[in-house]
């Protein structure tokens, strides 16, 4: 069978359509989202070709820990935080079509399936991080978006001036350079080049693409009758804030200013959602629908004034961010249904390895989605883990959510692999035995939390103290799930789990 893979960075559930069902925001999240219905045709289109997951959790974030599950079936949050795969990571990728270094008549005279990435995300290939790529057998690279370290032409062009001393000051510059109509926005560049390579090789037998598309990630400069849809100013407005700051955003905007970056965003993610279609009819045209699975998901979402917030990191994983959209069309499956299964990023890699044919390696996280697929009745996991490294853990069966701090002094914690932090800097002490010490990490400066996601979607209310029953519950899920994914013991002790809850 062949697989696609879709992931769109930072995308919202409670914008997508199969999620609010054209219900406006603040009827599907709180009263911290606008009265807007944001409509994803395509979105919806999908999910009627397939299976909705209600309960789909990320596992690491933010943007590369959370590739780093996907492409390895492990949990990367518990053991280091943003980096390169390593040698021992057995990529998925490789996984499907073998070393790369030999030749594609080689690959595929041994029954290696073709494997291909299209991208404009640039963290996959810059320092920190820039090996994601290099398994597939072919890949493509979108040059220029956000800190895309591009064109350098001297002229001038037009950029917000809080982003002069930034590098998302490269992105005004290459968009300027480069940008003469829609088709040439980053997603429209994606998933138009998606269907040109299924064009060109559908005919492979269980080939692996997998898109990543930088989009709805910030920075948010969408058309601007897409921003239209939302707030009739467009871009006439005081202050441009492509890329709202990671913070309670009272402090940088008022709300009219919040107001509009609620609106560039919804923009975005129509736009994301328009050239989605290019690729579903290209779905359609070669009738790929009968021997492709095709997954839709994203790394994790982001506040967008809940809880007083925009952006990611900062806090606890709560639902803004946690909870995220996740489908899956597939050829022997029911259309056009739900399914309530805890499911996470994680369990896309053993899921593309048995439709490639392939054996899945021991020792991963991740699940394999077939039975649940092939039945809504059909045993999965009970909780699900999402968290950064060093920072606290969430873990939720779905309506209960737990956001274990650790203890005060966030000890002991160690940097599992190789390579040094690089994009997100940890303190790190040399490398012994398979892993670095890490020193002076501070956790967000957030109680232990617990929310009752049926009464409480948004998260608002800490009942800690008050439930002290699913309190001791969670805390009792926690330990043990960590125990069976063989986390490091230390991650235990500095979140006050060593000893029995």
């Amino acid at each position: 069978m062949n697989s696609i893979v879709i992931v769109c960075d930072t995308l919202r559930r409670d914008h997508c359509g199969p999620y609010h069902r054209g219900r406006p925001l603040d009827q599907v999240t709180g009263d911290a989202q606008q009265p807007w219905v944001v409509p994803t045709p395509n979105m919806d289109r999908l999910a009627e070709k397939g299976i909705v997951f209600d309960h789909a959790y990320c596992g690491s974030t933010p943007c590369m820990p959370a590739r780093r599950d996907i492409y390895t079936g492990r949990y990367e949050f518990l053991e280091r935080g943003w980096g390169p795969l390593e040698e021992d990571d057995l990529d998925l990728p490789r996984q499907i079509s073998g070393s790369p270094n030999r030749s594609l008549t080689e690959q595929l005279k041994d029954g290696n399936p073709v494997s291909y990435f299209i991208t404009d995300h640039f963290h996959m290939w810059e320092q920190g991080a820039g090996n994601y790529h290099m398994g597939y057998t072919g890949f493509e690279f979108v040059r220029g978006h956000e800190a895309d370290a591009w064109r350098t032409d001297p002229v001038e062009f037009p950029c917000p001036d809080s982003e002069r001393s930034t590098k998302l000051e490269r992105h005004f510059r290459n968009v300027h350079l480069t940008r003469k109509s829609e088709a040439d926005y980053f997603a429209a560049q994606i998933f138009t080049k998606a269907a040109e390579w299924l064009d060109a090789n559908h005919t492979h037998d269980n080939f692996y693409l997998h898109l990543d598309c930088f989009d709805p990630h910030e920075p948010w400069d969408p058309p601007e009758e897409y921003v239209k849809l939302f707030d009739p100013r467009g871009y006439d407005v005081d202050r441009f804030i492509p890329q709202a700051p990671y913070d309670e955003w009272r402090k940088h905007m008022t709300e009219d200013q919040l107001r509009h970056v609620q609106a560039c965003y919804a923009a975005n993610v129509v736009l994301v959602d328009k050239w989605l279609g290019k690729l579903l009819d290209k779905m359609d045209e070669l009738d790929l629908w009968r021997n492709t699975m095709l997954i839709f998901t994203t790394d994790h979402g982001t506040y967008n004034g809940d809880l007083g917030r925009t952006g990611k990191l900062q806090t606890h994983q709560y639902d803004a961010v946690s909870h995220i959209p996740f489908i899956v069309a597939y050829p022997q499956g029911e259309q056009g249904t739900r399914r309530q299964q805890l499911v996470q990023l994680v369990d896309i890699y053993p899921t593309v390895l048995r439709a490639a044919g392939k054996r899945c390696p021991a020792d991963r996280h991740g699940l394999d989605l077939f039975p649940v697929l092939e039945n809504e009745h059909a045993l999965f996991r009970e909780y699900a883990v999402s968290g950064m490294f060093g920072k606290s853990v969430t873990i939720t069966d779905g309506r209960w959510a737990l956001h274990q701090s650790p203890v005060v002094e966030n000890r002991p914690l160690n940097w599992y692999g190789t390579c040094l932090a690089k994009f997100i800097p940890y303190d790190l002490g040399p490398y012994r035995d398979g892993r670095r010490e890490v020193f002076d990490c501070a956790s967000w400066p957030t109680p232990t939390w617990l929310s009752d996601k049926a009464d409480d979607p948004g998260e608002l209310v800490n009942l800690a103290e008050r439930e002290r029953g699913q309190l001791k519950r969670m805390r009792h899920a926690l330990r043990e799930t960590l125990i069976r994914l063989r986390a490091p013991s230390e991650q235990l002790e500095r979140l006050g789990l060593a000893e029995e809850v």
